[in-house]
């Protein structure tokens, strides 16, 4: 299994490509003049912005005297550079926190850890920023999802630019 540490960072970003219904996710680290790409579901990124927000509430509950983290970020910074390209696809993630230096951990690996053990080519990826950094990217990652398709109020599924079928209407599209 490879491992890749990456400390000093210096962009950390999530966000999309593509037309709401047929986006790809990316999640962005620059760090040390290297840009580091992965791919990631929706779904993750907003679990992931919920968890830094939970985890940074936390810490800052045990720590008072800590400087609280700020979650302000400035939308043209956080977009995606290019080329992107992926180096792997995120199956899972993990969250942490380092008391001594005060930075947290975004762990984000291409294999499920369910797996007794990692296949050959499985990588594990360490990310080491502030908590500010964090903060910024769950919350313009939570941002970015909201951004896709509206959510029919009858059936909560996603409504295509070319109608919907929904469930709840007895079969009309409308």
């Amino acid at each position: 299994m490879k491992q890749i540490i990456i400390n000093h960072v210096i962009r950390l970003t999530a966000d999309a490509v593509g037309e709401p219904g047929k986006r790809v996710f990316y999640l962005q680290v620059k760090a040390e003049g290297r840009l580091y790409s992965f791919a990631i579901e929706k779904f993750q990124i907003q679990q992931l912005g919920a968890g830094i927000a939970r985890l940074t509430h936390e810490i800052q509950k045990k720590n008072p005297e800590l400087e609280p983290a700020m979650s302000d970020y400035y939308s043209p910074n956080m977009l995606l550079e290019h080329p992107l390209e992926s180096l792997f696809r995120v199956v899972e993630m993990g969250l942490g926190y380092d008391n001594e230096t005060d930075q947290m951990l975004l762990l984000l690996q291409s294999w499920s850890g369910n797996d007794e053990e990692a296949p050959d080519d499985a990588i594990a990826v360490r990310i080491w920023a502030s908590r500010s950094q964090m903060l910024a990217l769950g919350a313009y990652g939570v941002h970015v999802a909201a951004q896709g398709r509206p959510i029919c109020g009858n059936c909560l599924q996603p409504i295509d630019p070319d109608g919907h079928f929904c469930p709840q209407r007895n079969g009309h599209k409308h």
